[in-house]
């Protein structure tokens, strides 16, 4: 392995890490956007009764999206084997796609839309992600 293939393979792994980190925030500053729009309907929920929401309950389900991305982020990064260049730019592609906000798309990019228009939070968590992925 040349010092080149090395260097490359340590700048993906930490792009990967910090795209992550960056996924993890968004999902945190959307969970708590639902979750106070979900306790003005119905009340306060306790850190137990948000998780089966998260889990179970279709106000929620939209933001298994991100999780499922972590998750894809987490299975490259514990492989055996090296990552591939077009393995990250698949992802990015792919997580590109997913924060691309629209009133006339699909669920996730509909509520999406809508969060980016109401809490500043989701903005700058936006545009961390954002920014990370136009530097790819």
């Amino acid at each position: 392995m040349t010092s080149n293939t090395l260097l490359q393979r340590i700048r993906q792994h930490q792009h990967l890490r910090n795209l992550r980190n960056k996924f993890l925030r968004l999902h945190q500053v959307l969970l708590e956007t639902e979750r106070i729009a979900y306790e003005q309907k119905r009340g306060r929920v306790s850190s137990g009764e948000l998780l089966q929401l998260v889990i179970n309950d279709e106000q929620f389900a939209w933001l298994h999206r991100i999780s499922e991305l972590v998750v894809q982020i987490d299975v490259m990064l514990a492989a055996d084997e090296p990552i591939s260049l077009e393995d990250v730019e698949n992802l990015n592609a792919d997580a590109r796609v997913l924060i691309t906000p629209s009133e006339a798309g699909n669920v996730f990019a509909r509520k999406y839309y809508t969060a980016l228009q109401c809490e500043p939070d989701v903005v700058l968590a936006h545009a961390e992600v954002s920014e990370l992925l136009a530097s790819k």
